[in-house]
């Protein structure tokens, strides 16, 4: 009996979390808007993001491939 009321209780408030997600969650047009609005958007931006993405996986790569430690400094302190 024991095991019976966990599991109807277990599916009772799975349904209840998954009615609650269904009433506020946002529209489709909701989801356009919030889609429209995000940095990803705007072309401009974009294109500054990849390359500072790419600055930033070379300076990753230089630093993979280098016996210094870049975190006391450029360069070799001898």
């Amino acid at each position: 009996m024991s095991g019976m009321r966990i599991l109807t209780g277990s599916v009772a408030l799975g349904g209840l979390t998954y009615a609650i997600w269904i009433i506020f969650s946002p529209g489709e047009e909701r989801k356009k808007e919030i889609l429209k609005s995000l940095p990803e958007a705007n072309p401009v931006r974009m294109e500054e993001t990849r390359k500072r993405n790419a600055i930033m996986l070379q300076v990753l790569k230089d630093a993979a491939e280098t016996n210094d430690n870049i975190a006391r400094g450029f360069g070799s302190q001898k």
